[in-house]
């Protein structure tokens, strides 16, 4: 796994722990960072990325979630398991406000962790909802 791959999918357990606590991101980012911190590991080097995808998705929260809740056909973002709202808010933070990363990366990579994190029909239903985001753009 590349580390850009394995930064997303520490900020995915940092988003996820923040949901599934009911505690805000910044906090849940600043307990992660602590850990770092406190607990030095091999994966220091994909923390970078994933710091800054945490940080993005806090600083564009709302927009990100006024997303999901307008192009989520069928679903609020309450009814979402909470990881796919995880890998779903990581995935538009890439596609919106991270220039560095192509479109379709961003897209591929969402439903990769979808594939391997979530249920049967969570890849779908992110690639569904990426692209018809991914299409704002266009």
């Amino acid at each position: 796994m590349s580390a850009r791959g394995k930064a997303r999918k520490r900020a995915i357990d940092v988003l996820y722990g923040a949901d599934v606590r009911e505690e805000s991101i910044n906090a849940s980012l600043l307990a992660e960072e602590n850990r770092q911190l406190a607990e030095p590991t091999k994966r220091a080097n994909s923390w970078g990325y994933a710091k800054q995808i945490v940080q993005g998705v806090a600083e564009h929260g709302d927009e990100i979630d006024e997303l999901i809740e307008t192009y989520s056909q069928g679903w609020t973002i309450e009814r979402m398991p909470a990881v796919d709202r995880a890998i779903i808010r990581i995935g538009i933070w890439e596609l919106l406000f991270n220039p560095d990363v192509p479109e379709a990366v961003a897209i591929s990579e969402a439903v990769a962790e979808a594939k391997s994190l979530s249920t049967e029909d969570s890849s779908g239903f992110v690639n569904g909802l990426l692209g018809r985001i991914a299409a704002l753009r266009a």
